[in-house]
């Protein structure tokens, strides 16, 4: 099988090598170009200067970029992922997008006999070095069967959700649950500092009981040191709560937890903060 990486950011780039130690043949783009060499002295595998190029001849196709326009950037046009694929090829879009684009791009691909999943990923920059990732797909369960090989070389957990567009609801979901978790973390943590507790004792007996999560085992810490350059930033956390609060919009969910959250990492952003990662809210407590 022979696999084509498009995007090499902070993602990207390990789940692209995590293909390569598999044993499958790698091609990759990237819009910087010097990333793309980056990674390919680093991993076995072919750079190439457009989409088109790189997925020609591939069977299989991993999307990995920004944002909505960016993966329209590099499907369509003259030089995209579109025109260099042959019938019966797959694509599997692991950005994190709306809903309404993964079926978008289904259609698109449909009437070329191509295969559409939407896959988003969870698990930061740490996950996708690991090969840790918890990736939400929506498809044709026949589909996601031919995606499996691939899937397993960066994903501690993959499951099919549904139709096209179910990958990314069940991302919109689980950012909902990250953006409440952390501002719940970050006040108990701006308490117990106030409180003249030891925060390290207090995470250390709190985390084996039901306050515990992932958040809180592996971001407490560095939030009371205020060390806040771990994966996930601010900016792209924005991006994904605008599309949550859009689709929540849609379809007549009430969110006035993660619409109050987005607030607060407007505000990040405003002091400054938008590479900052998510654990970051802690400092509109801290400034107070």
């Amino acid at each position: 099988m022979k696999v084509a990486f498009i995007g090499l950011g902070a993602m990207g780039f390990p789940m692209a090598g995590h293909i390569a130690s598999q044993g499958f043949k790698v091609n990759v783009f990237n819009r910087s170009q010097a990333k793309s060499q980056s990674w390919v002295e680093k991993h076995k595998g072919c750079a190439f200067p457009t989409p088109r190029l790189a997925v020609s001849g591939c069977d299989v196709v991993c999307i990995c970029v920004g944002n909505d326009d960016d993966v329209r950037s590099i499907v369509f046009g003259d030089d995209g992922v579109l025109a260099g694929l042959n019938k019966g090829a797959l694509v599997i879009d692991h950005t994190t997008t709306s809903a309404s684009l993964a079926k978008e791009l289904h259609k698109a691909f449909a009437t070329s006999q191509i295969d559409f999943l939407d896959a988003p990923v969870s698990g930061g920059q740490a996950g996708a070095e690991n090969g840790k990732l918890t990736t939400m797909v929506g498809g044709d369960s026949q589909v996601y069967s031919k995606a499996t090989a691939v899937l397993d070389c960066y994903s501690l957990k993959h499951q099919l959700m549904g139709d096209v567009g179910a990958g990314q609801t069940t991302k919109m979901v689980n950012q909902i649950c990250i953006a409440g978790v952390l501002q719940g973390l970050s006040e108990a943590l701006h308490f117990a500092v106030n409180a003249g507790l030891n925060t390290d004792q207090v995470v250390d007996v709190i985390s084996k009981g039901a306050a515990q999560s992932w958040q809180m085992e592996n971001r407490a810490h560095t939030m009371v040191k205020g060390e806040f350059d771990f994966g996930f930033a601010v900016d792209w956390m924005r991006k994904d709560l605008k599309i949550v609060l859009e689709e929540a919009n849609n379809n007549q969910s009430s969110l006035p937890l993660t619409a109050m959250v987005d607030q607060f990492y407007a505000k990040v952003q405003k002091q400054g903060g938008g590479r900052f990662d998510t654990s970051s809210l802690i400092t509109l407590l801290n400034e107070k």
